[in-house]
């Protein structure tokens, strides 16, 4: 196991889209993140990579407001995230990394649930609804179940539910995980439209380090609940030295050995979301 680092970029400090610090979640006795600290600022494109259970998808389920943190703190936008959870919601979009598309709903409801989820007001929420199927190019299959739909047609389905609230940060967990080379290459189409269309801050996890290294301005490093090394990919590649690949990062800073820290995930993580949506109306 290499010993920790962190490789900062020159940047001047500027405003942060997110900020965590100190930031611990526990599964029962077992810590799943760890007194993380970590800084996004606005219109970046972050990765935060790592193996499995190294605590990526807990601290974004902590960001978006889905659990509570045992310690520390985070904000969005300067908005304590405990504090004001709805606000935050109201800036966020989400596509979580278990499917969160409900086969037996079209995809209209399935984007109208989203709208419940993220507190979009009743008087525009049509309007929204048609306006984020139309940008992902659902409008003619929007009142076909969601059942019938191509994988590649379930992420951009989940993207117009994480673009409902016309987000300032947008938030992948795992986006392309299942898709084959075209449907990724598609959905990261759409994501760059979107940025440059909405100026969005994009917060996005990933296995694919090609992914990560063509489309992230700076990418942490997590294993085992910390935070490893940050830079951009270029930058933490040439630490290793001429011909380094981004794996070869990954390989440096996580090991080889696969994570076993536990982290939620699954079908609870639907039925959180969903109950979360009806409580709001």
């Amino acid at each position: 196991m290499t010993t920790e680092s962190t490789v900062t970029t020159s940047a001047a400090t500027v405003a942060e889209a997110v900020r965590c610090t100190g930031l611990t979640y526990r599964f029962g006795p077992q810590v799943a993140v760890n007194e993380l600290d970590l800084a996004i600022g606005p219109g970046e494109v972050f990765g935060l990579l790592g193996p499995n259970g190294a605590g990526k998808t807990t601290t974004i389920r902590m960001l978006t407001t889905l659990l509570k943190p045992a310690a520390g703190s985070i904000s969005v936008f300067g908005t304590d995230v405990a504090a004001h959870p709805i606000r935050v919601r109201r800036v966020l979009g989400y596509v979580p990394q278990a499917l969160s598309a409900d086969a037996n709903l079209t995809g209209q409801e399935n984007v109208e649930l989203f709208a419940r989820l993220f507190d979009v007001p009743r008087k525009v929420r049509k309007a929204r609804v048609a306006g984020a199927l139309e940008a992902m190019g659902l409008t003619e299959a929007a009142t076909r179940l969601a059942g019938t739909y191509s994988g590649g047609m379930i992420r951009r389905l989940e993207l117009a539910q994480a673009l409902i609230n016309a987000p300032r940060l947008l938030v992948l967990d795992e986006p392309t995980v299942g898709l084959d080379p075209i449907a990724r290459g598609v959905v990261w189409e759409y994501i760059a439209r979107l940025r440059q269309s909405h100026g969005m801050t994009v917060l996005m996890t990933t296995h694919y380090m090609d992914e990560a290294d063509a489309n992230c301005d700076r990418v942490s490093l997590m294993h085992r609940g910390k935070i490893r090394a940050t830079g951009s990919p270029a930058g933490l590649k040439g630490t290793l030295g001429d011909g380094a690949t981004l794996d070869d990062v990954f390989r440096h800073y996580t090991g080889d050995a696969l994570g076993g820290q536990p982290e939620e995930g699954g079908m609870r993580d639907v039925r959180r979301a969903r109950r979360t949506a009806r409580r709001l109306g």
